[in-house]
């Protein structure tokens, strides 16, 4: 199954925007980012534009390893899956996507959350499949350290193949609700796991029925080696770091090689770079836009958040200075695709300065910045070269960023032919392109009936 459009997912990282001081700006909300109508408003926007989804994400504590981190940068935000079965309440057709870490979860309790909403909400809920690597969230889970890099994988590969499993362990048919008969539903299609495994053992079967997409769409995030081996394996949607046009042909052909080992094909996983949008009339208006919200970053946050993705603390070198010898990436426990960049940037030959405001004020993706038309551009070029199947979009500021995009650079992605008027009929597995997966214990009994 292919598409003519491109994907777009509206993203949520921190509640007032992605930049890391939005919470600063004085057009930003204040205590209204913890209650509904504020993520109502941004949902409403997003549908009538006629987005995909929203992506929400997530970290599993507050963020205080270094000073200025509950002084400036707490990154308190609402749990995603509560916060996505509300907006499934209020929304119709956006899809939810939403980050739900395989750490410190049990694989049954989540396949069955995420179940439930797939029913609740039509058929519109995506898992974004993630393996915690902060310190704060290990301690939150009486842990003196993360798990290790390969073990936090291996859990989740595993953790993957019961939850889909537990997904299958009804047959499309096996709810009967008889009520002449008394036959709620069909025992013989209905099937028990007796998963033993390395990390979980699981009887199942799940007390939920098959959801209307079969399996919640799976989402995966990861760009290190085993996190593209995660993705080829399970995912139905990457979201990607990639700084340019060019990375993202080579990113596509390493992810197609990897598909095609597993005998997948490579319409069955889109590929969403992050890009971070900043509209305005002119381009010297939007780069004004983007320095005001910089102008807000304290240096000593820019310094930790570096520190934190170097895994080494930084405050003793002096910040107009060389990048110190950084950590192995192969033997790192911490997050590798933000290692990798900071490696990326020392190779640069920039000053621990200069990376601290790269990384605190654009992150890890690129800024798109200038007139709608300019926005069109950018992105038109990335997805029909194939750099990309949509677009993960980190507005800096909202909900100004957000609006401006829904109001001045989708209508220009429509006129263009490249994004939906309205939306298609069917699940959020459906309108992506991607096929309903098969259940796995159906065809044991078809091979079996022969």
């Amino acid at each position: 199954m292919s598409r003519r459009h491109m994907i777009l997912a509206g993203f949520f990282y921190n509640p007032q925007g992605d930049h890391r001081m939005s919470w600063r700006h004085p057009d930003a909300p204040e205590r209204e980012v913890f209650g509904l109508d504020y993520y109502r408003s941004l949902a409403e926007a997003a549908e009538q534009a006629k987005l995909d989804a929203i992506f929400i994400a997530d970290h599993l504590g507050v963020w205080d390893t270094y000073p200025s981190g509950m002084l400036h940068y707490a990154n308190a935000r609402l749990e995603p899956l509560t916060l996505a079965t509300a907006l499934a309440a209020v929304t119709k057709n956006i899809g939810l996507m939403v980050t739900a870490s395989t750490s410190y979860s049990e694989p049954y309790n989540l396949a069955r959350m995420f179940a439930s909403v797939d029913h609740i909400s039509n058929g519109r809920i995506g898992w974004n499949v993630v393996t915690s690597a902060l310190a704060e969230e290990a301690a939150n889970f009486g842990r003196d350290a993360v798990i290790d890099h390969a073990v936090r994988y291996q859990r989740a590969a595993e953790f993957l193949e019961v939850a889909k499993a537990l997904w299958d362990s009804w047959a499309d048919d096996a709810l009967l609700i008889d009520k002449a008969s008394g036959a709620f539903a069909d025992p013989a299609r209905v099937a028990t796991l007796d998963h033993q495994g390395a990390h979980f053992r699981v009887r199942g079967p799940l007390n939920v029925p098959r959801g209307p997409q079969g399996h919640p769409l799976v989402v995966q995030a990861g760009s290190s080696d085993p996190g593209k081996e995660l993705a080829a394996a399970h995912a139905d949607v990457h979201f990607a770091v990639l700084r340019s046009e060019e990375e993202g042909r080579r990113y596509r052909a390493d992810l197609d090689a990897r598909l095609a080992r597993r005998g997948r094909a490579p319409e069955s996983l889109k590929i969403l770079p992050g890009i971070l949008p900043v509209v305005a009339p002119s381009r010297k208006e939007a780069e004004d836009r983007q320095a005001e919200l910089e102008a807000l970053m304290p240096d000593r946050i820019g310094l930790d958040l570096l520190s934190s993705w170097a895994g080494i603390d930084l405050s003793s070198f002096p910040l107009d200075g060389p990048l110190p010898d950084l950590p192995d990436q192969n033997s790192f426990e911490g997050w590798k695709t933000w290692l990798k960049i900071v490696h990326d940037e020392k190779n640069k030959g920039l000053t621990i300065r200069q990376v601290a405001r790269n990384i605190a004020n654009t992150g890890s993706v690129p800024m798109v910045a200038g007139t709608p038309s300019e926005i069109a551009d950018q992105m038109e070029s990335w997805f029909l070269s194939g750099a990309a199947d949509g677009f993960n979009l980190m507005f800096p500021l909202l909900p100004d960023d957000w609006l401006r995009f829904m109001q001045g650079v989708i209508p220009e992605l429509q006129r263009r032919g490249l994004f939906r008027t309205e939306y298609e009929a069917g699940t959020l597995r459906d309108r992506l392109g991607l096929k309903r997966p098969e259940n796995r214990f159906a065809a044991a009994r078809a091979i079996a009936a022969r």
